[in-house]
């Protein structure tokens, strides 16, 4: 009797993963809002200039998280690579400027423009106080279990342009 509880306990305890872990990843055949939903891992962040030369202005090797909610929630969060650590809260100006640097996050809502191909993140908070209340336009593509997305061409204060592509992997 205690052998088939076990079991039963063992299948069902499999059968609510299987449950959960299909909920965190919609079908392919969903709408493009629907299968944004999640928690992504940054893959690469890559600015790339007109002459279509790529420039890792974020490092080799950047971390990152982006996380859609199914309530319209949006949360993005990128670190630089590399990023200095430091041991002490008691930071100097230029230490201060370096951790502004090498970090970037903002959250806010979302909406998906799944004809045109692009989502449009409308930002509530920001690391950055200019981007308060403005709204950031990106263009994506899905395949599988990575979503690409990327920016209009951006003019640069030195008055280069550049797109910025973020390959983003889904959280398993």
């Amino acid at each position: 009797m205690l052998r088939n509880r076990t079991a039963l306990a063992v299948i069902l305890a499999g059968l609510i993963a299987s449950v959960a872990s299909y909920a965190q990843r919609p079908p392919e055949n969903a709408g493009a809002a629907a299968q944004l939903i999640g928690r992504w891992n940054l893959v690469s962040l890559e600015a790339v200039r007109p002459n279509g030369e790529v420039v890792l202005e974020w490092g080799a090797k950047p971390t990152g998280y982006l996380s859609y909610g199914a309530d319209g929630f949006v949360s993005v969060q990128l670190v630089r690579d590399p990023r200095a650590a430091t041991k002490s809260r008691e930071l100097s100006s230029e230490e201060r400027k370096e951790a502004f640097d090498t970090y970037y996050a903002y959250y806010g809502t979302f909406e998906v423009n799944e004809k045109e191909g692009f989502v449009t993140h409308h930002i509530k908070g920001s690391l950055r106080p200019y981007e308060l209340g403005t709204s950031l336009k990106r263009f994506f593509k899905l395949s599988g279990g990575r979503l690409d997305l990327s920016t209009a061409p951006q003019q640069l204060e030195t008055g280069e342009q550049r797109v910025y592509r973020l390959t983003w992997e889904r959280d398993q």
